[in-house]
């Protein structure tokens, strides 16, 4: 089965609250592909503090109240992801934070869809066009 690692920047977009972003059609493919045992999501356990992140926006936006965060939150954590600890990959992501000046967010994801030998989907077109071809990153906008 092939694995691929989602940020946050896709991962909301499977949710209800965010459904209307560009792309978000594309991103529930993906998630439809991993209800189909097509595909293996991975995360770095720095999505989830993420996701509650843009979550918690959302409230002080008024895109939602703190209920249907909280409900939208309940409902990501029993999708179907495997979680990876992002403890043993800081050293890889600190050297490509500071290689390539990206965020040492960003390059977590980054160096673990390396470390797993499979691709980071984002939805964050800059991530995708700053890095040299050798890194696994596709826009979502290309899928």
């Amino acid at each position: 089965m092939k694995a691929v690692v989602v940020d946050a920047s896709v991962g909301v977009k499977w949710l209800a609250i965010f459904a209307r972003e560009e792309f978000a059609d594309r991103a529930k493919s993906l998630l439809d592909r991993r209800t189909a045992g097509e595909l293996l999501v991975l995360v770095p356990d720095l999505f989830w503090l993420e996701v509650s992140n843009a979550l918690c926006k959302a409230t002080r936006r008024n895109k939602c109240t703190a209920t249907e965060a909280d409900r939208a939150l309940d409902e990501m954590q029993q999708l179907p992801l495997q979680t990876m600890s992002s403890t043993e990959m800081v050293n890889s992501a600190q050297e490509i934070a500071i290689r390539y000046g990206r965020s040492i967010y960003d390059s977590v994801y980054i160096a673990l869809a390396r470390e797993t030998r499979s691709e980071l989907v984002t939805a964050d077109e800059k991530l995708a066009n700053a890095l040299p071809r050798q890194f696994p990153v596709q826009w979502l906008g290309m899928l």
